[in-house]
């Protein structure tokens, strides 16, 4: 059997549940020789389905790690979380990419790692058709746009403007987790102040200064070379001193 690729399961915190997105957004599928329709474990229909089940539930921790998938999926997905009473807490562990990040912005609280990413860009679909299909399939995909944008722009509040947004979504950017702080796209870095990791982060600088300090030595040019003097500079020298002999 096929290892899930999202794990839905009771907390070890009371009154709580761990969500793992880990994989891409899709939704159900059917067998269209048989008909028969198979459940995909990053469907809107099956998370409805485990939110449902989960009883007193007052804590949901979401750990994302995903490049996105389909945006009807996500789009839906972040509605059922906003939705819910229970507090949010999202933890993006490596990746959040495209609609996947759009599911990040349902978290009260949006904590990211100290290496972790965020990528957003336009709403994309392909179309077929003519001239009149096309260009309603372009007003469409920018109708499905607005509808991310939205959600970027709730959860950051006064820290991003809708041109900044623009601009960023223009460029399919890659946000670490200092710059999502920046525009308000999430609110915390895990470990930041731990001693360890900024130790880490100490040793890693200082291992970098003495590689291009030992750079530098290597490439010096020796004294003795230094104080050489140039053919040219000889022959100046033996031409001035026969002037001086005369």
């Amino acid at each position: 059997m096929a290892k899930p690729i999202w794990l839905i399961k009771q907390s070890a915190q009371s009154n709580a549940m761990d969500l793992y997105i880990y994989d891409d957004v899709e939704g159900d599928s059917t067998n269209w020789w048989t008909g028969e329709t198979t459940v995909s474990e990053t469907s809107a229909n099956y998370i409805k389905s485990q939110l449902d089940a989960a009883i007193d539930i007052q804590n949901i921790n979401i750990y994302i790690n995903s490049y996105g998938g389909e945006v009807k999926e996500g789009l839906a997905i972040y509605n059922q979380l906003k939705r819910h009473p229970a507090q949010k807490t999202v933890y993006v562990d490596g990746f959040a990419c495209s609609i996947a990040s759009v599911i990040a912005m349902a978290g009260d609280k949006v904590i990211m790692g100290p290496n972790t990413l965020m990528m957003i860009h336009h709403a994309s679909m392909g179309a077929w058709g003519n001239a009149e299909e096309l260009r309603k399939a372009a007003n469409d995909v920018e109708t499905i746009d607005s509808a991310s944008c939205s959600s970027y722009l709730a959860k950051a509040g006064d820290k991003l403007t809708p041109e900044k947004l623009t601009e960023l979504l223009d460029a399919q950017t890659w946000l670490n987790a200092e710059q999502c702080i920046q525009y308000g796209l999430a609110d915390e870095i895990a470990g930041k102040e731990d001693p360890v990791i900024v130790a880490a982060q100490q040793r890693f600088k200082q291992s970098i200064q003495e590689q291009i300090l030992q750079h530098k030595n290597k490439t010096k040019v020796p004294e003795n070379l230094i104080k050489q003097k140039t053919n040219a500079e000889k022959l100046m020298a033996a031409f001035k001193k026969n002037l001086e002999g005369k």
